[in-house]
């Protein structure tokens, strides 16, 4: 009988080091898993079982969706959508003090479900809104912190990638009922960027820029619709079970393409080869973590860490709501040192387990977790979107972390009350009827 405590140093030990001397992560999550599976099995069969695992874990036809949900949302960044979702966003809160950060919040929501990732909006929408912001007398330092509070938002409003991944290592969650919480979830959490950007705008008198001129509205909004309904086909024909995820993230492909070739004439033939290049790039490097989370889950589980983690959690407190808690500072402290995609593929099959013993609902679960992981992408010391958000704004990441203070309470509160208050975020799906 292995010790777990033992398999559990060695495993984290060794990925904490392969990290520390600047491996990638994927690397990092093999190697690990491999030298903790050679505590069980011979090193012959540790590696045979370890490529078995990986290879297995890819063999699975949901994950047709990933390469063509990627490949909407590079087709979508590249695509100049960005300005025309900032313009639209400027006709709701164009006349609010602080209106250039509002806009901020709102484009990388718009956009950040539209390309699928929280860098693409940091990058696409802050490229534009922080600059600006900056011009208007707005501190620099708060515009990239709004911009970078802001930009994890699409992680949650589909179509994501982080809700198909949850779905396959849950063992069959429902996609559309998480798309349809995640869409509730993820609009709360800009609602309370929101209710920040209100203070401190007041506070220090950020005024209005955006000044809107007769006949503007229609010709803005015109152009901002075709591009948002993308959301509402994906999301609708989910739903109503008109397609598949799969068949989803098709359409999503041709869609955009006919968007932005067709409509917007924004892209042209001769650009899809570097599209198609960035989309295997991406893909690839998703499908590696896929296959080295999966070995790593099965080196802790015949380790029984899995086991020891449980009764760990459990033996804290036989209260739901406190190991809701627990479990919501585990995943915080997870989504600061690791990836979103490993981290849902490796503690997905032990975490859901002892949520389901305790009556937590898979989906509303698996809306906690990606939340959670989520707000990990814009924290220290690994957090990637607080790296390259203070770098698209051009301040330091010292500098940026005052005033994203106020912004992480806020956050981290509209967290626990989606935690303790489930039906925030599952009043959709049932209202929908696809749970």
């Amino acid at each position: 009988m292995i010790d777990p405590i033992l398999a559990s140093v060695t495993l984290v030990s060794i990925f904490v080091v392969l990290l520390a001397m600047g491996a990638s992560i994927g690397l990092c999550i093999v190697i690990a898993s491999g030298c903790t599976m050679l505590l069980a099995l011979p090193f012959d069969i540790s590696m045979f079982a370890t490529a078995q695992k990986m290879f297995s874990s890819l063999d699975s036809f949901a994950l047709l969706a990933v390469p063509f949900f990627v490949l909407s949302g590079v087709i979508m960044n590249s695509g100049g959508v960005a300005t025309r979702l900032v313009n639209f966003a400027k006709l709701f809160t164009g006349r609010l003090p602080g209106s250039l950060s509002y806009t901020n919040i709102m484009g990388n929501m718009m956009f950040g479900a539209i390309s699928g990732s929280a860098i693409a909006a940091s990058t696409s929408i802050g490229g534009v809104m922080v600059p600006m912001s900056a011009k208007e007398g707005y501190s620099r330092s708060f515009a990239a912190a709004v911009n970078i509070a802001s930009a994890p938002t699409g992680m949650l409003i589909p179509p994501t990638t982080a809700f198909i991944l949850y779905a396959l290592a849950s063992g069959g969650t429902s996609i559309a009922a998480l798309f349809a919480g995640g869409l509730v979830a993820g609009i709360l959490w800009g609602v309370s960027c929101m209710l920040v950007t209100f203070v401190v705008a007041r506070r220090n008198n950020y005024r209005v820029f955006f000044a809107l001129q007769k006949g503007v509205a229609l010709k803005v909004t015109l152009e901002a619709v075709p591009s948002l309904l993308l959301i509402v086909i994906i999301v609708g024909g989910i739903v109503q079970g008109i397609f598949t995820a799969i068949e989803a993230s098709a359409i999503a492909v041709a869609y955009t393409l006919l968007l932005t070739m067709g409509l917007y004439k924004t892209i042209r033939i001769k650009n899809l080869p570097d599209i198609l290049l960035q989309t295997v790039v991406m893909t690839g490097i998703i499908m590696f973590l896929l296959a080295t989370s999966a070995a790593m889950s099965f080196s802790m589980s015949i380790t029984n860490i899995p086991a020891a983690l449980s009764d760990l959690i459990l033996g804290i407190s036989d209260n739901k709501l406190v190991i809701l808690l627990v479990v919501t500072i585990f995943l915080l402290l997870i989504g600061a040192f690791m990836d979103i995609g490993p981290a849902i593929l490796i503690f997905t099959p032990i975490l859901l387990p002892i949520m389901v013993k305790l009556g937590v609902d898979p989906v509303h679960f698996g809306i906690l977790m990606i939340y959670n992981l989520a707000v990990g992408t814009i924290t220290p010391p690994v957090g990637s979107g607080l790296y390259v958000g203070a770098s698209v704004g051009k301040v330091k990441v010292e500098e940026v972390m005052k005033p994203l203070v106020p912004f992480y309470i806020a956050i981290i509160g509209m967290l626990l009350v989606i935690t303790y208050l489930p039906e925030f975020t599952l009043f959709l799906p049932r209202m929908m009827g696809v749970m």
